[in-house]
């Protein structure tokens, strides 16, 4: 059951040091489905479809990411798209 979708975009050095996959590893631990996608701009964007107190928590890892990156920003918003049976890399 997802009880809210959220968006996130993460802005810093979070494409090429696997930020897609370890944020797609935290959303499946987690029980959650979505995508985590690189955007031309350098940032990802997350949606994370699950219970909010899921949701909640891979934002706040969102904000940490991999050892890899450095992350600077992370903007989110509810969204009311409807959720993928999976969690996907785009």
């Amino acid at each position: 059951m997802h009880d809210r979708c959220l968006k996130a975009w993460v802005t810093g050095r979070v494409q090429g040091v696997g930020f897609r996959a370890a944020t797609r590893d935290q959303a499946l631990t987690a029980g959650m489905t979505g995508y985590a996608r690189n955007l031309p701009d350098g940032r990802v964007e997350v949606l994370l479809c699950g219970e909010s107190s899921a949701v909640d928590r891979v934002v706040r890892w969102l904000w940490q990411g991999p050892p890899a990156s450095r992350v600077t920003h992370v903007e989110c918003e509810q969204t009311e798209d409807p959720p993928p049976g999976t969690f996907e890399l785009g």
